[in-house]
Parts: C-alpha cells; structure tokens; sequence
C-alpha cells in the first residue's frame, strides 16, 4: 500500500470547511492543500478564474482537464472531471476515445485542443500543435486554453504526488 498524505480536519481549518459547506461535500484536495492555509484561499479564486466561464466553452475545457488527467493517470481529477465532463456533455465514447487516443470523431478544434493539451502535457512545450491552435482560436482564447492545461496539470500533479485518491 501506497503511504499518502493525512488531511486537515475542516474543523482545524475555518476556511477549508466552509468551501465543503457550500459544496456539501468533502474534498481530499482540498484537505490537503489546507496543509498551506494561505496557498487554498488563493488557489480557490485562481481555479474559478481558469475553470470557470471565459472565451472557451465549458465543453472544451472538460476535454482538456480530460485529457491531462487521462495521460497523467490522475484517479482524482479523472473522477471529478467524468462527472463534470458528462455535464459538459462529452459522451462516454469521447472519453474513451480521449483516454485511447483516438480522436478522429471530434470536431477539428476539438482535436486541435487536444493534440495541444497532450503535447504540453508531455512535452511542456507543445511546439508541434501550437500552430493548429491558431487557425481556430484567437490569442485570448490560446491563453485560456494554455491556463487550463497548466491548471490540470498542477492539479494531476499535486494529487498524485501525495498519493490523493477520489473520495
């Protein structure tokens, strides 16, 4: 068995619990982040920022958090973002089909996006795909999509670094 990081009680942590008070639910995530009280009370703002409503749809976003996770073999983000994604309405078949890499049912941005996202996710350069990019998306919307990568990525990356699984 794999050793992972102990979480903070919400009750230690008045922040921390009133994020799982609006959520109603726990979050191993965030429990552990609270570990750095002043880096979750930032983190919260900088998330919704990125995640959240901006010039690229919800859709394409959950491709991307998709993506990452499915290449980084992350079992939080992936579970949290199945459920968002199929709100999102990505299918079933398209979540396969992202975490087989065969991409060919999806839209030309759509497969633009996630030939990016898989190539930052590798390579942190993305040389290769960033062209694409721009034959359908404007700089602003590149930015967001690059945000959103990063995000997963850090995410995927904090969570399996301290062995944090889906609750």
């Amino acid at each position: 068995m794999t050793a992972a990081i102990k979480t903070v009680d919400p009750a230690q942590n008045e922040f921390l619990a009133s994020l799982e008070a609006k959520s109603r639910q726990p979050s191993a995530f965030y429990r552990a982040m609270a570990h750095r009280p002043e880096v979750l009370k930032n983190f919260v703002p900088l998330y919704a920022a990125i995640v959240g409503p901006g010039t690229v749809e919800r859709r394409l976003k959950e491709l991307i958090y998709l993506t990452c996770a499915y290449a980084n073999e992350c079992a939080f983000c992936t579970a949290a973002h199945v459920a968002s994604g199929r709100k999102a309405g990505i299918s079933e078949e398209e979540m396969r089909a992202l975490q087989t890499e065969q991409d060919h049912e999806f839209s030309e941005p759509e497969r633009a996006v996630i030939a990016y996202t898989r190539e930052l996710t590798r390579d942190a350069a993305a040389e290769g795909s960033r062209a694409a990019l721009f034959e359908h998306f404007n700089d602003e919307q590149v930015v967001e999509i690059t945000l959103v990568a990063a995000m997963a990525n850090f995410t995927n990356r904090f969570n399996n670094g301290l062995g944090i699984m889906p609750e």
